[in-house]
């Protein structure tokens, strides 16, 4: 796919970008204002929305001429493994990420509907005892790498139970997931297929018995979902709330052992938890560059022409950290600025993705309270990709305890790997969900 005017791209890939992404926005905005040539994947172009307020118009569609379907845009894509990744993240699917008006609105309310049967203090409940029978794994070890022994763990297990499936079947979804954001090719093909193959096989089982979880509700809800919608949607909520969340997890960890204002033992700093999830959403938003849009007309667009079966992505981590006269009550979220996006499409499960990442930090802060990096903050290594902010690593060092020590311990809950095959397949009835859905009774 060859744009007419990108001889100077910015690049989203590679090592230079994983290591400083800030430096290249800085770039960016400095050669071309607030709307910038870049190429996602060798050969694969767009433009990237880094202003505050260009993103902001754009998330909230003024003036009517955004879309969210990139057919169009599909049909310019060349045959090559890296247009194959981007089709896995990008490519058009019947689900509320990819749709708009009546069609995006009946997606959504699915969506909004079951997820409100989620009750929160339940939520939590089953968040500890996943942190914690994570955290016993390593806890008498004295050392961990908190991305792969918990940050990417919780999230793929939390959201394969709330689906329906048991917490064995967490490991292939792990790494199909995994797999689908790198976005770098084969790899990104080889994750879509896999998520394919365990989302069909979700369904497939949740039409022969339903359950108290997220599938069965999805099946059973008024807006009468076609297979392919519910498949495509599900497929959404998996992948929208796995990768975020786990980046979330590990990004907040990784401020609060560094920085003194959270930390001079994690359970006495002077900001809390909260105030530093806010600050990574501000700073280092876990999905970087995302929410693609494409428009109806020609348009041009705070100083650029943009054309219809272009991709157009907004840097949620561009435009949060713009050095603008912005005053911070004008922005969105309340403190968390675009972290979660903004009008229409903006996420509807951002209050379920705050409630798990701070219990899990808070479970593993209240057991292991003098956590410490194992190399400077600066050292540490991030994966590479145009989408998210992920850390590659996050290896820490702190006191180790044992099973046999007085007191509370990641020992004591009971993690949801114990339960039995007929209480994992129905996780929600397991940790006191309710046991039907208002529209199936």
């Amino acid at each position: 796919m060859t744009l007419r005017y990108m001889p100077d791209a910015g690049r989203l890939y590679g090592s230079e970008y994983a290591g400083d992404p800030q430096a290249v926005y800085a770039d960016l905005r400095r050669r071309h204002g607030a709307v910038a040539p870049v190429e996602i994947a060798p050969g694969i172009e767009a433009h990237l929305v880094i202003d505050y307020q260009a993103a902001l118009d754009v998330l909230t569609n003024v003036g009517g001429v955004w879309s969210k379907n990139p057919s169009a845009w599909q049909t310019r894509l060349p045959d090559t493994p890296e247009a194959a990744g981007m089709i896995a993240m990008l490519g058009h699917r019947p689900n509320a990420l990819f749709s708009d008006g009546a069609e995006h609105a009946r997606y959504r309310k699915v969506i909004s509907d079951c997820f409100q049967l989620v009750q929160p203090h339940k939520l939590r409940q089953m968040v500890i005892e996943v942190s914690d029978s994570l955290i016993s794994q390593f806890a008498a070890k004295g050392e961990a790498d908190l991305v792969a022994d918990f940050a990417r763990l919780i999230p793929a297990r939390i959201f394969n139970l709330l689906f329906g499936r048991p917490d064995s079947d967490s490991a292939g979804l792990i790494q199909a997931l995994a797999d689908m954001m790198e976005a770098d090719g084969e790899t990104g093909a080889r994750g879509s297929e896999a998520f394919g193959r365990y989302i069909g096989e979700l369904i497939q089982g949740k039409y022969a018995q339903r359950g108290d979880d997220l599938t069965s509700w999805f099946i059973d809800h008024p807006a009468a979902l076609q297979t392919d919608e519910l498949a495509q949607n599900i497929v959404l909520v998996m992948a929208a709330s796995y990768e975020p969340t786990a980046n979330l997890i590990s990004n907040t960890i990784s401020r609060m052992v560094s920085d003194d204002r959270y930390y001079s033992s994690l359970t006495n700093g002077a900001l809390s938890t909260y105030d530093a999830l806010m600050e990574a959403l501000r700073a280092e938003p876990a999905m970087a560059n995302y929410g693609p849009y494409f428009v109806r007309q020609p348009v041009h667009f705070h100083g650029t022409w943009i054309q219809p079966a272009e991709l157009v992505l907004v840097s949620y981590a561009a435009a949060n950290t713009e050095p603008a006269n912005i005053p911070e009550e004008l922005r969105s979220d309340g403190g968390a600025y675009l972290g979660f996006g903004a009008g229409p499409h903006r996420c509807p499960a951002s209050d379920p993705a705050v409630l798990i990442a701070m219990t899990a930090i808070e479970r593993l802060t209240s057991h292991l309270c003098d956590l410490e990096l194992t190399v400077p903050r600066e050292e540490l290594l991030w994966r590479p990709g145009p989408f998210h902010r992920a850390l590659a690593h996050l290896p820490v060092r702190f006191t180790p305890i044992r099973p046999d020590q007085p007191g509370e311990s990641p020992w004591v809950v009971q993690p949801p790997s114990s339960l039995t095959p007929s209480e994992q397949t129905s996780p929600v009835r397991s940790v006191g969900y309710v046991t039907s859905a208002p529209w199936s009774s």
